[in-house]
């Protein structure tokens, strides 16, 4: 590919990965916060973590039925109508898909408001977190909608309402979370838990109304007297094409989700099954249950953070790879998919050893009063990354009109992990992380199985040279470096400070030996915005030539 090619790729794909990585970024710095403040706030704990997750993971699912395969259908098929200039026919599918998600997302709402109790009591086993369902249910109609407004832009290769609306929904979420909690000192752990969460339904509708406005200004406008291809398709027949992508793509998100809310039924039913003979009253193994699954809670919220990152890879791939196969251009799509493997595996793997060295000390700096977890954390970190290339992988199968295979690798990855859980968390002596090597077992086997469809289609690989060993090295120095540094400072200046100059050393000590081992070749730098200004003068420095 030519390096005037190669800008042109960077201008247009690159530049959307990077809004979003910025805005995911610190979407998940504002989540980091609230979620830090209200754990340490005094009767939330790991019990208020436990209600709060265990009552949200139910909305989660309901959530995602309505609503999270949508921007990536939308988005697919409003690109691949922009790709030949069918401005009519992408304004047609946006419209209908409009009206039809919006009565799935309200019959959802209603169903989780009306049925909290049913599954708290028969589903979870802890009545009290119906209440959290019931402040959430609201909000589904609201994300149902804004998805599609949400696709429509990704369609259109505009980031900016996505980006924004993620980022304002996130901020109100942090400010009004801690403010509601605080408000809630003194009561029960599962009424802070649902105060926290009103918040959740608040910001949501603040986001939605931001992308209708941004709507009535930025709307796709057909050529007067423009005629669609597909204007003799009914709407029924459109609605069916849809619903032929955006099924396999829910289907493998409620996979997805159905992953978390396994880990809470199991956790919440196993621990008191496992523990049932301590003599322990039934109130008191409720609560072991739910102090448990906040731990999970922790964790994961720790692991989503360079996740989020990865996430603008994924977000980016669907419409960019779509409008490449739309304009037989083969070449350009599997280049995009390669460079978002190898940048996959450039983010994560360093986080996921980072992790790993510093399970201990990260999780005092950040739960001080509830620091437990650090075994769940480093297992969790091996998932992070098998996560990620799934991910990756999924933006670009979704864009390859492939959206069955990452979902049916990944329910045959769930019945694995739902039968490990089962068997280990069950175990007192394995306990929670048998929750965490049940998601690794299904992460592996998600992965091998995508990769292999992405090798057929897309002649994908790995270099094992240079996409596996040297990153990792790289990241397996970085963490040594980090352990000891850490080691040492803690004793002469304290967790907190120690811990963050590690962090900061790991980052430089990473770069340098990305950069001295060359992983990046000039064509990948290239890629990287700025990229064409930062090679020469790598070159100057003669670390490369």
């Amino acid at each position: 590919m030519k390096k005037k090619n190669l800008k042109k790729v960077a201008n247009s794909f690159m530049k959307n990965v990077v809004m979003l990585m910025f805005s995911q970024l610190l979407i998940k710095v504002l989540g980091m916060v609230y979620r830090l403040v209200i754990t340490n706030v005094e009767g939330f704990g790991n019990t208020g973590v436990g209600y709060y997750s265990a009552g949200y993971q139910i909305y989660a699912l309901l959530l995602t039925i309505s609503s999270i395969g949508i921007p990536s259908v939308i988005s697919k098929l409003v690109s691949e109508r922009l790709a030949i200039d069918d401005k009519a026919g992408a304004q047609r599918i946006f419209k209908i898909s409009l009206k039809f998600f919006a009565i799935i997302g309200l019959f959802f709402s209603l169903a989780l408001y009306f049925g909290a109790d049913f599954i708290a009591c028969n589903i979870l086993n802890v009545p009290d977190t119906a209440h959290v369902m019931r402040v959430l249910a609201p909000a589904i109609v609201f994300v149902s909608i804004s998805s599609v407004y949400r696709g429509y832009f990704s369609g259109q290769q505009d980031m900016k309402p996505t980006s924004v609306s993620q980022t304002l929904e996130q901020f109100l979420n942090c400010v009004l979370s801690i403010t509601f909690v605080y408000a809630c000192i003194g009561k029960e752990a599962y009424i802070m838990a649902a105060a926290g969460n009103l918040s959740t339904t608040l910001s949501i509708v603040v986001s939605f109304t931001y992308l209708v406005i941004y709507y009535r200004g930025n709307k796709i406008e057909p050529e007067p007297g423009q005629k669609s291809p597909e204007r003799r398709k009914s709407d029924k027949e459109l609605l069916k094409t849809i619903l032929a992508i955006s099924i396999p793509i829910t289907f493998g998100s409620i996979i997805s989700v159905i992953s978390s809310v396994i880990d809470t039924a199991t956790v919440s039913n196993c621990i008191q099954y496992a523990y049932r003979n301590a003599g322990m009253t039934k109130e008191a193994l409720e609560s072991l249950a739910m102090s448990n699954a906040g731990i999970l809670s922790k964790v994961d919220t720790l692991v989503t953070f360079p996740l989020a990152i990865n996430i603008a890879l994924s977000t980016a791939l669907v419409p960019s790879i779509s409008e490449s196969i739309a304009k037989k251009e083969f070449k350009t799509a599997s280049k995009r998919m390669s460079f978002s493997l190898l940048a996959s595996i450039l983010i994560i793997v360093p986080c996921a050893i980072g992790f790993i060295s510093l399970a201990n000390p990260i999780l005092k700096m950040i739960y001080p009063t509830a620091s437990d977890g650090a075994l769940i954390l480093q297992i969790s970190s091996i998932s992070m990354i098998f996560i990620a290339l799934n991910h990756t992988m999924n933006g670009g199968l979704y864009g390859l009109n492939l959206p069955r295979v990452p979902a049916v690798a990944l329910a045959l990855g769930i019945i694995v992990k739902t039968i490990l859980n089962v068997i280990l968390v069950s175990n007192p002596k394995i306990n929670i992380a048998g929750a965490a090597i049940g998601t690794l077992v299904c992460q592996i086997i998600t992965f091998s199985l995508c990769l292999k469809v992405l090798k057929m289609k897309l002649k994908t690989k790995l270099d094992l040279k240079k996409e596996i060993i040297k990153p990792f090295v790289s990241a397996i120095t970085m963490g040594v470096v980090v352990y000891i540094v850490q080691l040492i400072l803690s004793n002469v200046i304290g967790n907190t400070i120690s811990t963050l100059i590690s962090i900061v050393i790991g980052v430089m000590v990473y770069g340098l030996m990305i950069l001295f081992t060359k992983v990046l070749s000039e064509d990948d730098i290239l890629m990287i915005p700025f990229g064409a200004k930062v090679y020469p003068i790598l070159v100057k420095l003669k670390i490369y030539k």
